[in-house]
C-alpha cells in the first residue's frame, strides 16, 4: 500500500552526482509496487558518521557505500556477513530493526554482481586475472574472482603496501595464488592474461576523460577487459582496448547485478534486472 512514508535506501559517497543507481533503484522500486524510495547522498568522508547516524535515526532499512566510504564505514557497524569480512570492505549496509534495536550488517556485493556479468562474456574457471587498483571494489572483485575459480590474482598499484595487501589476502584465503605487480609508467600487462580490470576511480566523473597508464600494446588481443566505471559506461579504457581487438566489458552489468542483491537484503524480493537494464539504456541512450 503506497503511504506518505515510503521505506527509504540510498548510497553515500562522493561524488554522488554521477551515480546511476538512484534511477534504476527507483524504477525497479516502482515496477514491484514497493513503497519504496533510493536517496542518493552526497557525504564526504569527514560527514559519514553523521550520515550512518541519520540513516539509523530516520529509520532507513539501509544504505549502499561507495567511494570513498567502503573500508571507513566497517567502523560504525555492529557485524559483518562472510564475504564483507574476507574482503575487508563493505558497500551495503543492512539495519535490521526486528528485535527493537537497529542492528547495522555490513554486505559486499560487489564482487559478485561483477562475477556475475563477467561469465557469460569469459567463465573466470582457470583464468590468469590482473587487476589494476587496491581499494574497495579491487579487493571484493579479486575475493570473488578467485572463489570463482581463477588460477591466479595480479594486483597492480602504485602504494606497494596496500597492494600487497590484496595479493596476500587472495593467497591465504583462496586457491588463487596471489601477487602483487607495482605500477611502473605505462604499465606492461603479463602476457598470458586472460581478464584485465580496472577496478581504479580513473574514468570516473571528474577523470572520464583519463584512462589508467597501461601500455595497451602490450595486452593480448582476445583479452577480456573490464571496467568498474559505469558513468560513462565506455570509457576511454575500454575504447582503447576495443582498438586492441580486445573483449570489452562496461561496468553497468556489474551495477544491475549488485543492485538486484542489495535490494534483495533490503526488501526481501527479487526485483526486475530487465527492468534496471532498460532504464540504463535509456539514461546513457544506449
Amino acid at each position: 500500500m503506497r503511504t506518505f512514508c515510503p521505506d527509504l535506501t540510498g548510497s553515500f559517497s562522493t561524488s554522488a552526482a554521477q551515480n546511476p543507481t538512484v534511477a534504476i533503484m527507483e524504477a525497479a522500486f516502482a515496477d514491484a509496487d514497493l513503497d519504496y524510495r533510493y536517496v542518493n547522498c552526497e557525504v564526504p568522508p569527514e560527514n559519514l558518521t553523521d550520515a550512518v547516524r541519520g540513516a539509523v535515526a530516520m529509520g532507513w532499512r539501509g544504505f549502499n557505500c561507495s567511494i570513498p566510504h567502503k573500508v571507513a564505514v566497517i567502523e560504525h557497524l555492529d557485524g559483518l556477513a562472510e564475504s564483507a569480512a574476507i574482503i575487508g570492505a563493505v558497500n551495503t549496509v543492512v539495519i535490521d530493526r526486528s528485535n527493537g534495536t537497529p542492528r547495522l550488517t555490513g554486505e559486499n556485493t560487489d564482487g559478485q554482481g561483477f562475477v556475475a556479468s563477467l561469465r557469460p562474456v569469459r567463465d573466470p574457471q582457470g583464468q590468469h586475472v590482473v587487476i589494476l587498483g587496491a581499494g574497495g571494489a579491487a579487493r571484493a572483485i579479486a575475493v570473488e574472482v578467485a572463489l570463482a575459480g581463477a588460477l591466479s590474482i595480479t594486483i597492480v598499484n602504485r602504494t606497494p603496501d596496500k597492494g600487497q595487501a590484496v595479493a596476500d589476502l587472495i593467497d591465504s584465503r583462496t586457491a588463487a595464488a596471489g601477487r602483487y605487480l607495482p605500477w611502473t609508467p605505462s604499465l606492461h600487462v603479463p602476457h598470458g592474461t586472460g581478464i584485465l580490470i580496472n577496478a581504479t576511480n580513473i574514468g570516473f566523473h571528474p577523470y572520464e576523460d583519463q584512462m589508467p597508464d597501461v601500455d595497451m600494446e602490450s595486452v593480448d588481443p582476445g583479452t577480456v577487459v573490464a571496467d568498474v566505471v559505469v558513468n560513462p559506461p565506455h570509457t576511454v579504457f575500454l575504447q582503447a582496448a576495443a582498438n586492441r581487438g580486445c573483449t570489452t566489458l562496461d561496468g553497468l552489468g556489474m551495477l544491475v547485478n549488485q543492485a538486484l542483491i542489495n535490494a534483495r537484503l533490503w526488501t526481501g524480493r527479487d526485483l526486475s534486472g530487465a527492468v534496471m537494464r532498460r532504464e540504463l539504456e535509456r539514461i546513457f541512450g544506449l
